[in-house]
């Protein structure tokens, strides 16, 4: 590694983690509607956004009521994508005179954008108008984050409520979200990023003459707004095909660490405005600190595993400074792999490198990150409230230990709340492990797997392991958008939004009913870094008793296979 990569990797680690306390702060405050700096200037939009919606912002909801809303929203939402999706040839904004989707790739785009997964088996400057991408995609793009935020947000209130049946108003947490959260930051980051040269702009396609005599259609489009959305919300996807790796998406260095700052910049906010809610800020810093060592961990294999020569091609290089192939040139080694792992290991799915191309163990990395069910640092909202399922989980074996009823932050956990967690522990498996060995088994599907033997396997797990976690990035060389993938990814993307969504909620209903006992001596504590230890254990054994089998039939083979030359 150069002097560079240790200055990008410091950087990033900085400008993640100083604002993170105050953006927590301020995020706690605008989900509680205090009064914030933007107040005076919001405040009349978002009392109009009620009035016009009918919605009575004194008026909170149970879980049931709540989870209502959320599932209406999302088969509205689903339903008005996919129609802008068919029917893209007849609507504005579309100079390029794009055709409709099929209507398999176009419901596999729906539900990827609505359940904040943003999976791409499209090219976007080829196969979606500017109505698309702003009115649709766009649209989406601040919608699905705000609801993984609401969803925490109903989390965090039922640990800090006694003896409440209602939890929130999901059409005030949602607009709250939005209003004061995503747009303000994205604003932000667009205006950075045009600044640094990503296109916003209407107008048709360029039409350019090569040096060689040839033509070549230069697109343009509305992309700095949508990038910045896309990475803010932990979205993912790309205004273009290749994602971040497009130069007008990523043009140059200070773009690419703004941008892979901003992957997981709310999302370690979000942690922040846990503790706040609970009245404990030492209940962030364990959960920052296990995020972040699992985080390290994988950046530390992910490098090393990449400034290795590749065996088949040892001896030709003058000097092994890692391997370039399939990486972004521009950045280096380490600005690839840091991506990578951020990506992965925050629910985003853009990429700046193409996965593929990573070593057998640097491939790995991503693909452990998401297995793991995108808890490290995770998506907006989605990832701590992930996180807290493991850590619910941890106090529910510590009791058993140590022989006591399982409390977290004064709450008892009974048998209704550990037969949910043990419900949410089978979305993955399920959706990873299951759909993976139908692609492989049936003739049809398992043509899509490009390169034979474990690196093919990889491949097509990955597919359903970015599904399922909702993450959207891709290992490339497999082909996913058959209908067969098409639809069955889909369902992964759905199993992984609401698998957790739904028992989470249902959690929050119980935990919110139930007296608050008094944390004292005798309760297990949960700030220290024995606990840090033990969760970060609980997370590594679950993932490694369920997924192990068969990752060491595909990576894991694959990097024996390489230092035997094959």
């Amino acid at each position: 590694m150069h002097a560079n990569d240790y200055w990008l990797i410091a950087a990033f680690f900085i400008l993640v983690l100083l604002p993170a306390p105050w953006l927590g702060r301020y995020l706690f405050r605008v989900m509680e509607g205090e009064r914030t700096w933007l107040t005076p200037l919001l405040l009349p939009v978002e009392r109009l956004c009620y009035r016009i919606a009918g919605v009575d912002e004194n008026r909170e909801q149970d879980w049931k009521g709540y989870s209502l809303a959320l599932l209406a929203l999302t088969a509205v939402s689903l339903i008005v994508l996919f129609a802008i999706l068919m029917l893209q040839a007849s609507l504005p904004l579309n100079p390029q005179g794009i055709p409709g989707m099929e209507w398999h790739l176009a419901l596999n785009t729906a539900v990827s954008f609505v359940t904040n997964t943003n999976w791409q088996a499209y090219s976007g400057e080829s196969q979606l108008s500017y109505f698309s991408q702003m009115l649709g995609l766009g649209v989406q793009n601040f919608v699905s984050p705000a609801v993984g935020l609401a969803v925490l947000v109903v989390f965090c209130r039922a640990l800090s409520r006694r003896s409440a049946k209602e939890i929130g108003n999901f059409w005030v947490d949602l607009t709250r979200a939005v209003l004061y959260g995503l747009l303000p930051f994205c604003l932000v980051l667009a205006l950075l990023l045009v600044w640094q040269g990503v296109p916003q702009s209407l107008a048709s396609y360029v039409q350019a003459v090569t040096m060689q005599g040839g033509e070549q259609s230069i697109p343009l489009g509305p992309a700095a707004s949508q990038i910045a959305i896309k990475q803010l919300g932990t979205n993912g996807g790309g205004f273009f095909g290749v994602n971040s790796a497009h130069p007008f998406e990523n043009p140059t260095a200070w773009s690419n660490l703004f941008e892979v700052v901003s992957i997981i910049l709310i999302p370690a906010a979000l942690v922040f405005m846990f503790g706040h809610y609970v009245r404990d800020l030492r209940q962030s810093r364990a959960i920052l600190a296990c995020m972040l060592l699992v985080f390290t961990l994988g950046l530390g294999v992910t490098l090393v595993a990449e400034h290795q020569a590749n065996p088949a091609l040892a001896g030709l290089a003058v000097e092994q400074s890692g391997s370039l192939e399939g990486k972004e040139s521009r950045f280096g080694v380490a600005a690839s792999a840091l991506w990578a792992t951020t990506t992965s290991a925050a629910s985003n799915g853009s990429v700046n490198a193409m996965h593929d191309s990573f070593s057998a163990l640097g491939g790995m990395v991503p693909l452990v990150n998401m297995m793991l069910g995108e808890i490290i640092f995770g998506g907006v909202g989605a990832g701590l409230y992930g996180m807290l399922l493991f850590v619910l989980i941890t106090v529910f074996l510590a009791g058993l230990m140590i022989g006591r009823t399982p409390e977290y932050l004064g709450k008892k956990l009974e048998a209704r709340e550990v037969r949910l967690l043990v419900a949410t522990l089978l979305v993955m498996p399920v959706g990873v492990l299951v759909l993976t060995a139908l692609g492989v088994s049936l003739s049809g599907p398992a043509e899509s797997i490009a390169n034979p033997g474990p690196h093919g396997l990889s491949q097509i797990l990955y597919a359903y392991t970015s599904g399922t976690g909702n993450n959207g990035s891709a290992f490339a060389g497999f082909g996913a958008g058959t209908p067969y993938h098409n639809l069955m990814i889909a369902f992964a993307m759905l199993l992984g939004r609401f698998g957790f969504i739904l028992p989470v909620l249902a959690i929050a209903g119980g935990l919110a009913a139930k007296n608050r006992a008094p944390v004292d001596a005798n309760s297990f504590p949960t700030h220290g870094p024995l606990f840090v230890v033990l969760l970060t254990l609980v997370i590594l054994l679950v993932g490694g008793l369920t997924f192990l089998p068969v990752l060491a039939l595909g990576p894991v083979a694959e990097h024996f296979f390489l230092l035997q030359g094959f």
